[in-house]
């Protein structure tokens, strides 16, 4: 029998090594500015998205770069916020984002807003990952903080979470387990993919 942990480790090597691999920094950028466009010409023009705040993420590493989409969203008056990892096992808090204001590295070295920042409830949560599948489930990295942020904040009001990934990132099949929340919908640079919960 399949230990669905050590499945969960095998797919976390094979995804970061394969999103690594993604290394062109002009297709990098590229991507960045067909999620942006994508995101606000399928999401936001149709009205998918609800008024409220929007959190995004600061890119670790080999992560899609959100932070176009969410300059402009913000230039366009939305209110926009980065996570603030607080203890492994905990979900994340998000803190209001000026772009004019220096950031603070938390617990893992990302980028975030400091503690004089207003805290905010998302209506939209930008979602990173390692890996996706077509329905609508992520590989993250195995802390659960997203998960636990998203069965909590849907508890309270409705939230619509957006995977962002490249193409590239697609799986057959994600492991997933019982606790792992799925995705309303995932954009790549060259797709939207939606799902319905």
């Amino acid at each position: 029998m399949t230990d669905p942990r050590a499945a969960k480790d095998a797919a976390r090597a094979q995804a970061r090594a394969q999103r690594d691999s993604l290394s062109d920094d002009r297709m990098r950028a590229f991507a960045a500015d067909a999620l942006r466009d994508r995101f606000l010409e399928e999401l936001v023009r149709p009205g998918f998205i609800a008024d409220g705040p929007v959190a995004g993420y600061w890119p670790l590493g080999s992560e899609l770069d959100v932070r176009p989409l969410l300059l402009h969203l913000r230039t366009g008056g939305r209110s926009i916020a980065l996570p603030v990892s607080g203890p492994r096992g905990q979900a994340l808090t998000f803190r209001d984002w000026d772009p004019a204001l220096p950031l603070a590295a938390g617990r893992y070295g990302i980028q975030e807003p400091g503690a004089d920042r207003p805290e905010v409830v998302p209506a939209v949560l930008l979602v990173p990952m390692l890996a996706f599948d077509r329905s609508g489930h992520r590989l993250g990295y195995g802390a659960g903080y997203y998960d636990r942020t998203l069965d909590a904040l849907r508890a309270i009001r409705p939230v619509l979470a957006v995977g962002m990934a490249f193409a590239a990132q697609e799986m057959d099949a994600v492991p997933c387990g019982a606790h792992d929340e799925r995705l309303d919908w995932i954009l790549t640079e060259r797709e939207t993919l939606r799902f319905a919960q």
